[in-house]
Parts: C-alpha cells; sequence; structure tokens
C-alpha cells in the first residue's frame, strides 16, 4: 500500500454505538474536530444495533439510559424497546453532527502502537489508519459466545444466537431449543413461546428475577418532558437516586436479602406447579450473577407447548438433542441466548502496546486498567466501559460520560505541553486495582456462592464496579498527571507526567 492511501487523524475511534458516538459529541463539543469513527458494520448503534430478537429492550429506566447531553423527553415506555433505542442513537449522530465522521464497513484488525513515529497504526478492512489517540469504544457484547455443543455441527436444523437473529427464519409451528436463560432469553421466549408448536429450555443455573413494572408513559407526561426541562431532569434524578441506593445491596449483601424476598414471592405468584417453581429457584445470593426483570418469562414456562430441562446436553443429532439423562428432545432449530466473550474479549489479541505485546498476553487471563479506562505500556489509548466499569444496578451511560471526560482532559493536557502521548503508570494502575479488589471482596459477587460471567479465568472479578456511580465519577473524570508518565514528542519519556511538565516549563 502506497504512503498516500495512509490516513491520519488526531484521534480514531473504534467503534459507534453508545460509547464511540458520545465521545465523538463530546470532543466535537470541545473543538476537537480531527477524529474519525471506524465502524465494522453499515449503522451506527453498537449493541443496540445488532440485538434485534423479538421482545429486545433495556433494563434500566428510559429516563437514565440516555447522554446527560442530549436528553430524550419522547420516550414512549418505562423501559425502552431495541428499536427506539436505536433511533435515539440514530438521532444523536445525525443532531450532533458526528455521522459524516463515521467510516462504516472498517473493521479494525490490527491496532498497534508505532514507537518509532509516536502513533497507533490501525488496519482496517479497508486499508491502514494511523492515529495519535486511539480510543476503544466496541463494548463488551459485541462478540456472540456459542457454547461447543458436541455433534452441534451435524445439526441439520437452524442454528442462531439472540444477537445475530435472523428474522427471515420462521419460527411458527417450529420445535425449538433455547440454550441459556440469561437477560436476553428472558425476553425473547415469552415472545416466541406462543409461535412454535414446542419450546424446550436448557437452563444450567436459574436466575433471579424481579417484575420489570413496564408501563407507557403517557402523552401528557411526553409533553411536559419536551415542555418544561425541569420536569425531565427531576424525574431523572429519581430515577437516579433509586437505582444508586440499590448499590449497597450489592455492596453488602445483607440488605439483597430484601428484594430476594419479593423475587421468590413474584415466582410463588407466577408459577403455580411446585416441580417446575423448585426447577426455577435458584441456590445462590441474589445477586451474585446478573439480576433480571420480567412480567411475561415466568408465566410463558407454565404453559403447555414449554418444557424446562436442567439436565446437561450430552450431544446433538442432525434432528435433536439428547441429555446426560439419555432423554432425546426432536427439535428443528437451536436458539442460543448465551452472552458474550466479557473477560476473555477476542479484540484484545489484536492490540499491541509499546513492547509489541497484545492486551491478551499483557493481561494474562485478567483484564486490568487504571481507571477502567488506560493500560500502563499502551500510549494513548483509551477504553470506554473497560475492566471494572461495569454495573449491577444502574445506567452504565453515568460510567462512560465519566470516562469521556477523563478522555478530554488528557487529550488538553497532551495538546497544551505539546506532548506525543501519555500513559499510566504501572504502580498507580496497581494501586487502583489493588482499591478495586479489596471492596470487590465483600460483595455479592464474591461472596454469593455463585460461579458467573462476570468472574473471569484467575476467579477475580474484573468486569463490574464495586461502588456507587458518584464515586466513579470523581476518581475517574478528572485527570491527574502524576497517575501518568508523559512521553515527549522526541520519544524520551519522564518518570511522571509531573516531572515532563516541570522539565518542559522551564525549557
Amino acid at each position: 500500500m502506497s504512503l498516500a492511501r495512509v490516513r491520519h487523524f488526531h484521534v480514531a475511534i473504534a467503534g459507534s454505538g453508545f460509547g464511540g458516538l458520545g465521545m465523538a459529541i463530546r470532543l466535537k463539543q470541545e473543538g476537537m474536530e480531527d477524529f474519525v469513527i471506524l465502524e465494522r458494520a453499515g449503522d451506527v448503534g453498537g449493541v443496540w444495533r445488532d440485538n434485534q430478537y423479538p421482545g429486545c429492550a433495556c433494563d434500566v429506566p428510559s429516563h437514565l439510559y440516555s447522554f446527560s447531553f442530549a436528553p430524550n423527553p419522547r420516550w414512549s415506555r418505562a423501559y425502552s424497546s431495541q428499536p427506539e433505542i436505536h433511533a435515539y442513537l440514530r438521532d444523536c449522530a445525525e443532531r450532533f453532527g458526528v455521522l459524516p465522521r463515521v467510516r462504516f464497513h472498517h473493521s479494525v484488525e490490527e491496532a498497534s502502537w508505532d514507537e518509532a513515529a509516536q502513533h497507533w497504526r490501525l488496519q482496517t478492512s479497508q486499508g491502514l489508519f494511523t492515529a495519535d489517540v486511539f480510543i476503544f469504544a466496541a463494548g463488551a457484547f459485541s462478540e456472540p459466545v456459542v457454547p461447543s455443543l458436541p455433534g452441534l455441527e451435524r445439526f441439520q436444523g437452524k442454528v442462531m444466537h439472540s444477537a445475530r437473529w435472523d428474522s427471515s427464519y420462521a419460527l411458527e409451528g417450529r420445535r425449538v431449543a433455547v440454550v441459556g436463560t440469561g437477560a436476553s432469553a428472558i425476553q425473547f421466549v415469552p415472545v416466541i413461546q406462543p409461535k412454535v408448536s414446542r419450546l424446550v429450555l436448557f437452563q444450567r443455573t436459574p436466575p433471579w428475577i424481579l417484575p420489570r413494572e413496564d408501563h407507557p408513559i403517557a402523552a401528557w407526561r411526553q409533553w411536559l418532558y419536551a415542555r418544561v426541562p425541569g420536569a425531565r431532569w427531576l424525574t431523572r434524578l429519581g430515577i437516579y437516586a433509586v437505582k444508586e441506593l440499590s448499590a449497597l445491596a450489592f455492596m453488602y449483601p445483607w440488605i439483597i436479602r430484601i428484594a430476594q424476598r419479593k423475587a421468590k414471592r413474584h415466582l410463588r405468584d407466577s408459577v403455580k406447579d411446585p416441580v417446575l417453581r423448585a426447577k426455577l429457584t435458584p441456590g445462590y445470593t441474589m445477586g451474585c450473577k446478573r439480576v433480571l426483570i420480567s412480567d411475561d418469562y415466568f408465566p410463558a414456562l407454565t404453559q403447555g407447548n414449554v418444557e424446562v430441562v436442567t439436565e446437561g446436553i450430552e450431544e446433538v443429532r442432525e434432528h435433536s438433542v439428547v441429555t446426560t439423562t439419555g432423554a432425546e428432545h426432536k427439535v428443528d432449530a437451536f436458539i442460543f441466548g448465551t452472552g458474550f466473550q466479557i473477560t476473555e474479549p477476542a479484540f484484545a489479541r489484536h492490540i499491541r502496546g509499546r513492547d509489541g505485546r497484545s492486551l491478551t498476553e499483557t493481561w494474562a487471563g485478567s483484564m486490568k486498567a487504571h481507571l477502567g479506562t488506560s493500560v500502563s505500556g499502551f500510549p494513548n489509548f483509551f477504553m470506554l466501559l473497560g475492566p471494572n466499569t461495569g454495573l449491577g444496578h444502574t445506567s452504565v451511560i453515568l460510567m462512560m460520560e465519566a470516562q469521556f471526560a477523563h478522555v478530554l482532559s488528557a487529550l488538553r493536557y497532551l495538546d497544551g505541553r505539546g506532548l506525543a502521548a501519555v500513559e499510566p503508570t504501572a504502580d498507580a494502575q496497581e494501586a487502583f486495582i489493588q482499591d478495586v479488589d479489596t471492596r470487590m471482596a465483600r460483595t455479592v459477587w464474591l461472596t454469593g456462592g455463585c460461579v458467573s460471567w462476570y468472574l473471569d479465568a484467575t476467579g477475580r472479578n474484573s468486569t463490574l464496579w464495586p461502588g456507587f456511580t458518584f464515586s466513579f465519577n470523581q476518581r475517574v473524570s478528572a485527570f491527574e498527571p502524576s497517575e501518568y508518565v508523559a512521553i515527549a514528542r522526541h520519544g524520551r519519556s519522564s518518570a511522571t507526567a509531573g516531572t515532563r511538565h516541570r522539565k518542559l516549563a522551564h525549557g
């Protein structure tokens, strides 16, 4: 490839979901115009573009699941559906003028820091880009997991994952096997149950489920939110306060037993059959795995065409599935609601830092990042919703906005001092990880008696933040120079950014 075809930007963002679009909008608002968004698909939206399974919706109230700088007074329901959230993201991209910055069908295949040139080399499906700063915003829910079931390759029917739903496949009258009982399955199972002739649900571990209590937002309320901004903000503030307080239940597990009683009552009221109810009763403390919300999942499982199977799958045959007890179930289709590659993300193999090692090699089985945002040894690299930034109680957009502020502060520091790059010191990163792990030890995620996707291969919870969102915002939104190594344009780095600043100030 000729050098003339290499396109250079000050900032390159991978992904155009909430993280990528939000970061781009904030860059533009700050007058930082030299950026590009590299998007592997043909539309913006990220997880809300990809997940189009029946019943797909958010489990955070609508007025909190939106950017603080782009409120939407016209949410139609308490909990927004996938099409409505996707439309919101499209509107944000157009309204704030970042859509022209998106390069669609540009999948980032390899990203490596070029030490000599002091910039990132981004090999995409459409050619090479370079950038001074690389912001990874592809998200944790981008690579679906399909379990390796023995014999699945010889199955003659339809196989699909909830995140890659094939709407052209007619489910009416089919015998369908659903594998997984997580957040996606409890949404699509009630929708497809009336259509299929038989639904066999393979459940490994039952989830704790609370009532969803969804409802339409009245037209007069939408009018009020549009005409009286204070009403909209008060509603958002009220939702935020309630959700934020619920963090205490995860931090101090004895509190969550109050909600656990409500979940048991919801199960008891919904499922009268004691045998089925026993199958659906979790044997671990609520919150240890993701807490789900639904009003129609349990009623769907009580219908005559549904069977809940708790035995493991022994093998898949051409037209059936056989369990470990020898029972054979004839099926026409497999639908996997088995989640995503969270703790071992595929993208980490393709991002290489200053010493040539990939993130996968650097992490060695456990994702770690300073403030969940930057990684020692990876100059000018920032992650949105990186390690230990997930939440079990409220909107992750609150976490993203703290990270937006941090990245903007870092860029101002870089540009204001004429530096080539910054990266967190190993000591600062280690201190942050130690603090997170210390606070994590008392939470329900480590003491609740389950094994969840929150935990990585080392047994560490490398996905969630063990506290309030306001504490994360206080810790992360500001850029602290003493926690970073500053790299001058000639390539020599100081011990800390503060030291480099003093050297620059004195010429």
